[in-house]
């Protein structure tokens, strides 16, 4: 069989096809420690179906109330015993990350408490969240104030900075997993963990809240395993294996939990009502699938990284750098190489390939974004996509792909539509 063929059916020439063949051959023994990881991770997600007693009758939803619903609840059990924490909050009622950080927040803090983030700014959704951009319903509408500390040059904690900002009013930290729309290091599960041991014995009844979006099965553990009181995350990333439509998790410390379950229904009824529909057995096998799948788009993202630091750009991680999330940021220079980049990812996709992505104001962020994402669920990031704010130093973040072969194409396409543009040059 002549791959070359194939591939020319997608308008990628021979040098480009060449150039990344030669990357990818050097990658393999890299490739083999990613699938030992997914393996591992698989058996940790099979452990925990069998040890909270999924059974068929969880394949099936609820409608109305939701009252006694077994599926929902029993999935719940499932993320509290795979996440090892006391209990977990996981609802198709969430509907995305930024909610699911919103309700983890809004249901832990009170008027009068102070919110710290201790790694920089935020992701650019949560700024009207808290208030750092006004917005209704804001934290601080409410009186939550909030303060961060920047990290180090060297992109490390400031500890002397965190030591002086924790006082009488913190009383919950957020803990950005992910770099979010910078170029800074995404945090591994070990250093969040001696973060969190820095913080507690500063304060130690601080809660401490981990946004741990784009990091599931990346590793071998969890954050809530090294100290965090909670950790949040979107169905439609990687715990949904490509396959919950929609949803969010929130799992640690019953408190926390409750006091979620509280504010996303109703002071009174908790997490007692909430139907979970039809789409349960979406959520049970997309989590099951969520290790292998999270492996493919990690090898996707090696190999970006290794392929655009071939050619100069600067990449976070780097080429050798391991991996704590899914997310491959690029910095292109120039917006043109940006947009280029993500009509490349488009152009791959199996839905909506034919649409040509364009910069626009969305909602939440506070410059034009470019998106890339011809996913069968709208906005899953853990298929296959790619955007970037049209902003200095013109960054794309990658990330995704439910199968390598999807990553691998989107990127040797993104190399060839920038080529074709005159942009790069191999």
């Amino acid at each position: 069989m002549d791959r070359s063929m194939i591939y020319t059916d997608f308008g990628i020439d021979s040098e480009t096809l060449r150039f990344c063949e030669n990357i990818l051959n050097e990658l393999k023994e890299r490739f083999e420690k990613i699938d030992e990881m997914a393996e591992f991770n698989q058996l940790k997600v099979i452990r925990a179906f069998q040890e909270s007693r999924v059974s068929e009758a969880c394949m099936y939803g609820s409608t109305g109330y939701g009252y006694n619903d077994i599926a929902r609840d029993t999935l719940e059990k499932v993320y509290a015993n795979l996440f090892k924490g006391e209990d977990a909050l996981v609802r198709p009622q969430i509907t995305c990350g930024t909610h699911a950080l919103a309700l983890a927040l809004m249901s832990n803090l009170r008027p009068g408490d102070e919110l710290l983030s201790p790694v920089g700014k935020p992701y650019d959704t949560l700024e009207e969240v808290i208030g750092i951009r006004p917005s209704k319903g804001s934290l601080k509408e409410y009186g939550i104030t909030y303060r961060q500390v920047d990290l180090r040059d060297d992109k490390y904690f400031d500890k002397e900075g965190i030591k002086k900002a924790i006082n009488e009013k913190t009383k919950l930290v957020t803990i950005q997993r992910s770099k979010g729309y910078q170029t800074r290091p995404s945090f591994s599960v070990d250093s969040i963990g001696e973060l969190i041991g820095y913080i507690k014995s500063i304060k130690p009844e601080v809660i401490c809240m981990v946004d741990n979006c784009y990091g599931e099965f990346v590793e071998d553990k969890e954050p809530l395993e090294v100290g965090a009181d909670m950790i949040v995350g979107s169905l439609i990333k990687n715990p949904g294996g490509g396959l919950a439509p929609i949803g969010g998790y929130i799992a640690g410390k019953s408190e926390c939990i409750e006091n979620a379950a509280y504010r996303l229904s109703s002071p009174g009824l908790g997490r007692e009502v909430g139907a979970s529909l039809s789409v349960m057995k979406d959520l049970y096998q997309g989590l099951f699938l969520a290790p292998t799948v999270v492996a493919g788009a990690l090898k996707g993202a090696i190999f970006a990284a290794n392929v655009y630091e071939r050619l100069g750009f600067f990449v976070i991680p780097d080429s050798k750098e391991e991996r704590h999330d899914i997310i491959q940021a690029v910095t292109l220079k120039s917006p043109e190489r940006l947009i280029a980049f993500c009509e490349g990812i488009q152009a791959a996709a199996p839905v909506d390939s034919f649409v040509t992505p364009e910069p626009w104001a969305m909602p939440g962020y506070d410059s034009d974004v470019i998106m890339a994402a011809g996913a069968f669920i709208q906005g899953s990031s853990i298929e296959l996509s790619a955007d970037g704010p049209l902003r200095e130093p013109y960054a794309v973040y990658f990330q995704g792909g439910l199968t390598f072969p999807h990553a691998k194409l989107g990127i040797m396409n993104s190399l060839q539509r920038m080529k074709d543009k005159g942009l790069i040059k191999l």
